[in-house]
C-alpha cells in the first residue's frame, strides 16, 4: 500500500471516530465517589467469597482422599454467588455441598465447611448425605 493511501485511510478512520463521538476520554462514565466505594466493596466481597468457596472445596477434596476419589458438585466450581453458602455475619461463610466418586453420577457425600475471611477452614461435617 502506498504511503498516500495509508495516510488517507488513517485520516478517514480518525474522522469516523471523532464524528461518531467515540473517545477514550469519554468511554468511562463518571460515577460519584460513593458509588465507586460501594463497587469496590462488592468486588472485594466477591473475591473473598470466591477464595472461601475454593478453600471449602479443597478441604472436601483433601478429607475425602483427593481428586482420585472425590469430586465436589458443579456449584463449587462455578461463580461464588451461586455456590451453596450462608454468610454467617461474623466474617465467615458456611458451605454445604455434596460430592461423588469419579465415574459415578450419584452423590454420596455431604460436606459442611466454614471458612473465615482470614482463610481459616473448619470441616463441620463430612459423611453420608443427610435429609
Amino acid at each position: 500500500m502506498k504511503l498516500s493511501n495509508r495516510l488517507a485511510y488513517s485520516i478517514a478512520l480518525a474522522t469516523v471516530v471523532v464524528t461518531a463521538g467515540i473517545s477514550p476520554a469519554f468511554s468511562n462514565p463518571n460515577y460519584s465517589a460513593e458509588y465507586r466505594e460501594d463497587e469496590i466493596t462488592i468486588i472485594s466481597n466477591h473475591i473473598e467469597l470466591n477464595r472461601a468457596k475454593n478453600l471449602a472445596r479443597q478441604a472436601a477434596e483433601k478429607i475425602n482422599g483427593g481428586l482420585g476419589n472425590y469430586r465436589a458438585e458443579a456449584s463449587m466450581h462455578g461463580t461464588s454467588a451461586e455456590s451453596p453458602f450462608v454468610d454467617n455475619g461474623n466474617g465467615s461463610w458456611t458451605f454445604t455441598f455434596q460430592g461423588y466418586r469419579p465415574g459415578s453420577s450419584i452423590y454420596s457425600v455431604e460436606t459442611v465447611v466454614t471458612v473465615s475471611q482470614d482463610g481459616g477452614v473448619r470441616v463441620d461435617y463430612n459423611g453420608r448425605i443427610r435429609n
